[in-house]
Formats: C-alpha cells, sequence, structure tokens
C-alpha cells in the first residue's frame, strides 16, 4: 500500500515538473493565450457596461468623434 501511496507522489510530481517546464518553454504562447483571455473579459464587461447605457444615434457619435463621416 505505501509504493502505492509513493508511486502516486511521484506520478504527481513528474506532472508538476513536466507542466512546469512546459510553461517555460512556451512561455510566449501562454503570454499570448493570457492576454487574449484578458482582452476578451474586459471586451465582455465593456458590452454588459454599455448594454445598460442609453442609446444614441450615429451622427452624435461621430461629431464626438470630430466629424469624421
Amino acid at each position: 500500500m505505501s509504493t502505492l501511496l509513493a508511486d502516486e507522489a511521484r506520478m504527481k510530481e513528474l506532472f508538476k515538473q513536466a507542466v512546469r517546464e512546459t510553461i517555460e518553454e512556451q512561455r510566449d504562447v501562454f503570454y499570448d493565450l493570457f492576454a487574449e483571455v484578458i482582452e476578451d473579459v474586459a471586451l465582455a464587461a465593456a458590452i454588459r457596461e454599455g448594454a445598460q447605457t442609453e442609446q444614441i444615434s450615429r451622427e452624435k457619435v461621430f461629431q464626438a468623434l470630430g466629424g469624421i463621416s
């Protein structure tokens, strides 16, 4: 029984080590992934906030932007 627990603990440690090494070796991939997740969360929050505000006309938006049409 103790051998089984020791094997299980060893497998858990090997798995943790493999995950750490993968993250270190693929740092740029994980950075891009987390950046996209953060952008998506921020966009969702902006959409929720925008859904609760008063709607205005397209013309007012372009006036606020300085007359861009």
